[in-house]
Protein backbone atom coordinates (compact mmCIF):
# COMPACT_ATOMS: atom_id res chain seq x y z
CA UNK A 1 0.00 0.00 0.00
CA UNK A 2 2.66 2.44 0.71
CA UNK A 3 4.43 1.72 -2.43
CA UNK A 4 1.36 2.58 -4.82
CA UNK A 5 1.02 6.53 -2.72
CA UNK A 6 4.43 6.98 -3.99
CA UNK A 7 3.42 7.12 -7.60
CA UNK A 8 0.17 9.22 -7.35
CA UNK A 9 3.10 11.71 -5.90
CA UNK A 10 5.00 11.33 -8.61
CA UNK A 11 2.54 12.40 -11.54
CA UNK A 12 2.41 15.92 -10.16
CA UNK A 13 5.92 16.73 -10.92
CA UNK A 14 7.94 19.67 -12.90
CA UNK A 15 7.15 18.09 -16.23
CA UNK A 16 3.26 19.03 -15.84
CA UNK A 17 3.37 22.67 -14.50
CA UNK A 18 6.25 23.00 -17.98
CA UNK A 19 3.11 21.75 -19.90
CA UNK A 20 0.45 24.47 -17.48
CA UNK A 21 2.76 26.90 -18.37
CA UNK A 22 3.36 26.78 -21.68
CA UNK A 23 -0.11 26.48 -22.19
CA UNK A 24 -0.97 29.85 -20.23
CA UNK A 25 1.97 31.33 -22.43
CA UNK A 26 0.24 30.43 -25.70
CA UNK A 27 -2.82 32.04 -24.63
CA UNK A 28 -1.07 35.50 -23.85
CA UNK A 29 1.29 35.34 -27.15
CA UNK A 30 -2.68 35.05 -28.92
CA UNK A 31 -3.87 37.96 -26.89
CA UNK A 32 -1.05 40.03 -28.18
CA UNK A 33 -1.41 39.08 -31.59
CA UNK A 34 -5.04 40.31 -31.57
CA UNK A 35 -3.80 43.74 -30.30
CA UNK A 36 -0.99 44.15 -32.51
CA UNK A 37 -3.48 43.23 -35.74
CA UNK A 38 -6.61 45.14 -34.47
CA UNK A 39 -5.93 48.46 -35.96
CA UNK A 40 -5.20 47.21 -39.29
CA UNK A 41 -8.73 45.32 -39.66
CA UNK A 42 -9.94 49.02 -38.00
CA UNK A 43 -8.08 50.74 -40.64
CA UNK A 44 -9.45 48.60 -43.55
CA UNK A 45 -13.08 48.70 -42.35
CA UNK A 46 -12.97 52.89 -42.44
CA UNK A 47 -11.25 52.92 -45.81
CA UNK A 48 -14.46 50.51 -47.14
CA UNK A 49 -16.64 52.84 -45.13
CA UNK A 50 -15.38 55.86 -46.72
CA UNK A 51 -16.04 54.16 -49.95
CA UNK A 52 -19.48 52.99 -49.45
CA UNK A 53 -20.71 56.68 -48.04
CA UNK A 54 -19.13 58.38 -50.95
CA UNK A 55 -21.03 56.09 -53.24
CA UNK A 56 -24.77 56.47 -50.88
CA UNK A 57 -23.57 60.22 -51.44
CA UNK A 58 -23.49 60.30 -54.98
CA UNK A 59 -26.37 58.35 -55.36
CA UNK A 60 -28.25 60.79 -53.14
CA UNK A 61 -27.29 63.69 -55.19
CA UNK A 62 -28.32 61.79 -58.15
CA UNK A 63 -31.51 61.13 -56.51
CA UNK A 64 -32.15 64.66 -55.89
CA UNK A 65 -31.54 65.90 -59.11
CA UNK A 66 -34.36 63.18 -60.26
CA UNK A 67 -36.51 64.57 -57.64
CA UNK A 68 -35.88 68.43 -58.80
CA UNK A 69 -36.79 67.62 -62.52
CA UNK A 70 -39.70 65.76 -61.35
CA UNK A 71 -40.66 68.21 -59.19
CA UNK A 72 -40.23 70.71 -61.84
CA UNK A 73 -42.27 68.43 -64.32
CA UNK A 74 -45.06 68.03 -61.69
CA UNK A 75 -45.25 71.97 -61.91
CA UNK A 76 -45.25 72.25 -65.53
CA UNK A 77 -48.03 69.66 -65.53
CA UNK A 78 -50.42 71.60 -62.72
CA UNK A 79 -49.49 74.93 -64.72
CA UNK A 80 -50.60 73.38 -68.50
CA UNK A 81 -53.79 71.81 -66.00
CA UNK A 82 -54.64 75.01 -64.65
CA UNK A 83 -54.43 77.15 -68.76
CA UNK A 84 -56.42 74.07 -69.92
CA UNK A 85 -58.90 74.37 -67.13
CA UNK A 86 -59.17 78.14 -67.67
CA UNK A 87 -59.45 77.57 -71.25
CA UNK A 88 -62.05 74.91 -70.95
CA UNK A 89 -64.01 77.17 -68.81
CA UNK A 90 -64.08 80.04 -71.10
CA UNK A 91 -64.95 77.75 -73.60
CA UNK A 92 -67.69 76.61 -72.03
CA UNK A 93 -68.72 80.32 -71.30
CA UNK A 94 -68.18 80.99 -75.22
CA UNK A 95 -70.64 78.03 -76.10
CA UNK A 96 -73.65 79.34 -73.73
CA UNK A 97 -73.42 82.67 -74.81
CA UNK A 98 -73.30 81.39 -78.45
CA UNK A 99 -76.32 78.84 -77.72
CA UNK A 100 -77.87 82.00 -76.23
CA UNK A 101 -77.46 83.75 -79.51
CA UNK A 102 -78.85 80.78 -81.37
CA UNK A 103 -81.97 81.18 -79.27
CA UNK A 104 -82.63 84.58 -79.62
CA UNK A 105 -81.64 84.32 -83.43
CA UNK A 106 -84.44 81.25 -83.74
CA UNK A 107 -86.64 83.35 -81.75
CA UNK A 108 -86.50 87.00 -83.59
CA UNK A 109 -86.14 84.76 -87.20
CA UNK A 110 -89.76 84.77 -87.55
CA UNK A 111 -90.35 88.41 -86.92
CA UNK A 112 -87.41 89.30 -89.10
CA UNK A 113 -89.32 87.50 -91.79
CA UNK A 114 -92.31 89.06 -91.00
CA UNK A 115 -90.67 92.92 -91.28
CA UNK A 116 -88.62 92.27 -94.29
CA UNK A 117 -92.13 91.21 -95.90
CA UNK A 118 -93.86 94.19 -95.27
CA UNK A 119 -91.15 96.19 -95.83
CA UNK A 120 -91.47 94.60 -99.04
CA UNK A 121 -94.93 95.36 -99.94
CA UNK A 122 -93.95 99.01 -98.57
CA UNK A 123 -91.58 99.48 -101.23
CA UNK A 124 -93.84 98.21 -104.14
CA UNK A 125 -95.87 100.54 -102.96
CA UNK A 126 -94.16 103.80 -102.59
CA UNK A 127 -92.15 102.96 -106.02
CA UNK A 128 -95.95 103.36 -107.39
CA UNK A 129 -96.67 106.37 -105.49
CA UNK A 130 -93.84 108.15 -106.21
CA UNK A 131 -94.19 106.89 -110.41
CA UNK A 132 -97.70 108.25 -109.73
CA UNK A 133 -96.30 111.61 -108.54
CA UNK A 134 -93.13 111.64 -111.45
CA UNK A 135 -95.77 111.14 -114.04
CA UNK A 136 -98.02 113.72 -112.75
CA UNK A 137 -95.75 116.17 -111.77
CA UNK A 138 -95.86 117.57 -108.61
CA UNK A 139 -99.15 119.55 -107.42
CA UNK A 140 -99.20 122.28 -104.70
CA UNK A 141 -102.67 122.08 -103.00
CA UNK A 142 -104.60 123.96 -100.57
CA UNK A 143 -102.57 123.49 -97.48
CA UNK A 144 -99.46 124.65 -98.95
CA UNK A 145 -97.64 121.12 -99.36
CA UNK A 146 -95.82 119.14 -101.82
CA UNK A 147 -95.62 115.53 -101.82
CA UNK A 148 -97.26 115.85 -98.44
CA UNK A 149 -94.09 118.09 -97.27
CA UNK A 150 -94.90 121.52 -95.80
CA UNK A 151 -93.61 125.02 -97.47
CA UNK A 152 -94.62 127.34 -95.63
CA UNK A 153 -92.09 127.53 -93.45
CA UNK A 154 -89.33 130.89 -93.34
CA UNK A 155 -86.50 129.22 -92.21
CA UNK A 156 -85.58 125.36 -92.73
CA UNK A 157 -82.72 123.35 -90.94
CA UNK A 158 -81.30 120.06 -92.30
CA UNK A 159 -80.25 117.94 -89.94
CA UNK A 160 -77.82 115.14 -91.75
CA UNK A 161 -76.88 111.80 -91.25
CA UNK A 162 -72.70 111.60 -92.25
CA UNK A 163 -72.19 108.27 -91.37
CA UNK A 164 -70.13 106.23 -93.05
CA UNK A 165 -73.04 104.07 -95.39
CA UNK A 166 -74.80 107.29 -95.97
CA UNK A 167 -70.97 108.90 -97.56
CA UNK A 168 -70.28 105.33 -99.09
CA UNK A 169 -74.12 104.39 -100.85
CA UNK A 170 -76.24 107.49 -100.68
CA UNK A 171 -74.17 110.59 -100.46
CA UNK A 172 -75.48 111.69 -104.17
CA UNK A 173 -79.01 110.98 -103.28
CA UNK A 174 -78.56 113.48 -99.92
CA UNK A 175 -77.47 116.24 -102.49
CA UNK A 176 -80.50 115.89 -104.62
CA UNK A 177 -82.74 115.63 -102.39
CA UNK A 178 -81.20 118.68 -100.60
CA UNK A 179 -81.26 120.40 -104.06
CA UNK A 180 -85.25 119.62 -104.39
CA UNK A 181 -85.87 120.51 -100.64
CA UNK A 182 -84.29 124.15 -101.39
CA UNK A 183 -86.22 124.16 -104.90
CA UNK A 184 -89.69 123.63 -102.64
CA UNK A 185 -88.68 127.00 -100.80
CA UNK A 186 -87.22 129.26 -103.39
CA UNK A 187 -87.71 132.15 -100.64
CA UNK A 188 -86.90 131.73 -97.11
CA UNK A 189 -84.91 134.17 -94.36
CA UNK A 190 -82.77 131.65 -93.08
CA UNK A 191 -81.15 128.34 -93.58
CA UNK A 192 -78.73 125.81 -91.12
CA UNK A 193 -77.51 122.44 -91.54
CA UNK A 194 -76.21 120.33 -88.81
CA UNK A 195 -75.25 116.88 -88.99
CA UNK A 196 -77.20 114.39 -86.67
CA UNK A 197 -74.82 114.82 -83.91
CA UNK A 198 -75.33 118.71 -83.88
CA UNK A 199 -72.57 119.55 -85.79
CA UNK A 200 -72.44 122.56 -87.78
CA UNK A 201 -71.51 122.29 -91.28
CA UNK A 202 -69.99 125.96 -90.82
CA UNK A 203 -68.51 126.71 -87.90
CA UNK A 204 -68.86 130.39 -88.02
CA UNK A 205 -72.46 130.77 -88.08
CA UNK A 206 -72.90 128.21 -85.04
CA UNK A 207 -76.33 129.65 -82.95
CA UNK A 208 -77.36 131.75 -85.99
CA UNK A 209 -78.79 131.94 -89.30
CA UNK A 210 -77.39 131.52 -92.52
CA UNK A 211 -78.85 134.30 -94.99
CA UNK A 212 -80.10 132.71 -97.69
CA UNK A 213 -78.76 133.67 -101.42
CA UNK A 214 -78.27 131.71 -104.46
CA UNK A 215 -74.17 131.95 -103.54
CA UNK A 216 -74.86 130.85 -100.34
CA UNK A 217 -76.98 127.70 -101.50
CA UNK A 218 -74.55 126.65 -104.12
CA UNK A 219 -71.94 126.72 -101.11
CA UNK A 220 -73.37 124.60 -98.92
CA UNK A 221 -74.25 121.95 -101.79
CA UNK A 222 -70.48 122.31 -102.62
CA UNK A 223 -69.48 122.12 -99.04
CA UNK A 224 -71.69 119.21 -98.69
CA UNK A 225 -69.43 116.78 -100.87
CA UNK A 226 -66.63 116.74 -98.61
CA UNK A 227 -68.56 117.47 -95.38
CA UNK A 228 -67.89 114.17 -93.05
CA UNK A 229 -67.74 114.56 -89.12
CA UNK A 230 -68.74 111.76 -86.43
CA UNK A 231 -72.09 110.56 -86.90
CA UNK A 232 -73.68 108.28 -84.52
CA UNK A 233 -76.72 107.36 -86.81
CA UNK A 234 -79.29 108.98 -84.24
CA UNK A 235 -80.83 112.59 -85.03
CA UNK A 236 -81.27 113.09 -80.97
CA UNK A 237 -78.26 115.51 -80.93
CA UNK A 238 -78.90 117.33 -83.92
CA UNK A 239 -82.64 117.99 -83.13
CA UNK A 240 -81.69 118.95 -79.65
CA UNK A 241 -79.87 121.81 -80.70
CA UNK A 242 -81.34 122.76 -83.78
CA UNK A 243 -85.24 123.72 -81.26
CA UNK A 244 -83.06 124.94 -78.33
CA UNK A 245 -80.56 127.28 -80.92
CA UNK A 246 -83.02 128.41 -83.17
CA UNK A 247 -86.99 128.36 -81.80
CA UNK A 248 -88.27 131.61 -81.73
CA UNK A 249 -92.14 132.46 -81.54
CA UNK A 250 -92.31 134.70 -84.37
CA UNK A 251 -90.83 132.11 -86.82
CA UNK A 252 -91.79 129.19 -88.77
CA UNK A 253 -89.23 126.68 -88.79
CA UNK A 254 -89.20 123.25 -90.70
CA UNK A 255 -86.53 120.61 -89.67
CA UNK A 256 -86.01 118.22 -92.53
CA UNK A 257 -83.87 114.79 -90.82
CA UNK A 258 -82.03 112.66 -94.15
CA UNK A 259 -80.91 109.63 -92.83
CA UNK A 260 -80.66 105.69 -93.60
CA UNK A 261 -81.08 103.80 -90.02
CA UNK A 262 -81.06 103.88 -86.26
CA UNK A 263 -78.92 101.47 -85.17
CA UNK A 264 -78.75 102.05 -81.55
CA UNK A 265 -80.62 103.58 -78.48
CA UNK A 266 -83.87 103.60 -77.48
CA UNK A 267 -87.00 104.93 -80.27
CA UNK A 268 -88.83 106.05 -77.50
CA UNK A 269 -86.36 108.07 -75.63
CA UNK A 270 -85.31 110.35 -78.39
CA UNK A 271 -89.34 110.95 -79.18
CA UNK A 272 -89.53 111.73 -75.15
CA UNK A 273 -86.38 113.82 -75.77
CA UNK A 274 -87.88 116.11 -78.58
CA UNK A 275 -91.52 116.09 -76.92
CA UNK A 276 -90.45 118.19 -73.99
CA UNK A 277 -88.22 120.28 -76.07
CA UNK A 278 -90.82 121.00 -79.35
CA UNK A 279 -93.44 122.37 -77.11
CA UNK A 280 -97.36 123.38 -78.87
CA UNK A 281 -98.13 127.30 -78.46
CA UNK A 282 -101.65 128.41 -77.16
CA UNK A 283 -102.95 127.04 -80.68
CA UNK A 284 -101.91 123.45 -80.19
CA UNK A 285 -99.18 124.12 -83.24
CA UNK A 286 -95.74 122.62 -81.93
CA UNK A 287 -92.76 125.21 -81.91
CA UNK A 288 -90.79 123.52 -84.50
CA UNK A 289 -91.99 121.40 -88.06
CA UNK A 290 -90.34 118.00 -88.19
CA UNK A 291 -90.12 116.40 -91.56
CA UNK A 292 -87.65 112.65 -92.82
CA UNK A 293 -86.71 111.92 -95.78
CA UNK A 294 -85.31 108.17 -95.25
CA UNK A 295 -82.25 106.71 -97.70
CA UNK A 296 -82.84 102.67 -98.54
CA UNK A 297 -79.40 101.79 -98.20
CA UNK A 298 -79.83 98.77 -96.14
CA UNK A 299 -82.65 97.42 -98.51
CA UNK A 300 -80.51 94.83 -99.79
CA UNK A 301 -78.25 94.24 -96.91
CA UNK A 302 -79.69 90.87 -95.22
CA UNK A 303 -79.42 91.47 -91.08
CA UNK A 304 -79.68 95.25 -91.21
CA UNK A 305 -83.47 95.14 -92.23
CA UNK A 306 -83.83 96.15 -88.40
CA UNK A 307 -82.14 99.08 -88.47
CA UNK A 308 -83.73 100.52 -91.14
CA UNK A 309 -87.22 99.14 -89.63
CA UNK A 310 -86.18 101.18 -86.43
CA UNK A 311 -85.33 104.28 -88.28
CA UNK A 312 -88.51 104.26 -90.66
CA UNK A 313 -90.56 104.02 -87.01
CA UNK A 314 -88.62 106.92 -85.61
CA UNK A 315 -89.10 109.34 -88.18
CA UNK A 316 -92.91 108.25 -88.51
CA UNK A 317 -93.22 109.15 -85.29
CA UNK A 318 -91.50 112.34 -85.21
CA UNK A 319 -93.06 113.51 -87.86
CA UNK A 320 -96.84 112.51 -86.55
CA UNK A 321 -96.33 114.32 -83.49
CA UNK A 322 -94.68 117.66 -84.91
CA UNK A 323 -96.79 118.10 -87.78
CA UNK A 324 -94.53 116.83 -90.61
CA UNK A 325 -94.43 114.46 -93.14
CA UNK A 326 -91.74 111.42 -93.40
CA UNK A 327 -90.95 110.33 -97.35
CA UNK A 328 -89.32 106.98 -97.66
CA UNK A 329 -87.00 106.61 -100.87
CA UNK A 330 -87.18 102.99 -102.30
CA UNK A 331 -84.05 103.46 -104.25
CA UNK A 332 -80.68 105.16 -104.35
CA UNK A 333 -81.44 106.47 -108.18
CA UNK A 334 -83.46 109.02 -109.28
CA UNK A 335 -86.74 108.24 -110.59
CA UNK A 336 -86.77 108.91 -114.82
Amino acid sequence: MKKNKRKEVEIFNLSFLDVISCGFGAIILLLVISKISQPLVVAGNTIELNNELTELQAQLIKTQQKIQMAQSRLDSSQENLSQLSARLKKSKHLMSTINGEIKDSRQNLQTQKIIKQKMAQAKQKLTEQMRLLQKNKVVINKQNTIGGISVNSDYIIFIIDTSRSMHNFAWSMVRKKMQEILAIHPDVKGIQVLNDMGKYMFSQYAGRWIIDTPARRRAILKHLNSWEPFSNSSPKEGISTAIRQFYAADKQISIFILGDDFSSGSIQSVINTVDKLNHSNRSGIKRVRINAVGFPVFFNHPGSEMNLARFAALMRKLAENNNGSFVGLTQLTQLQ
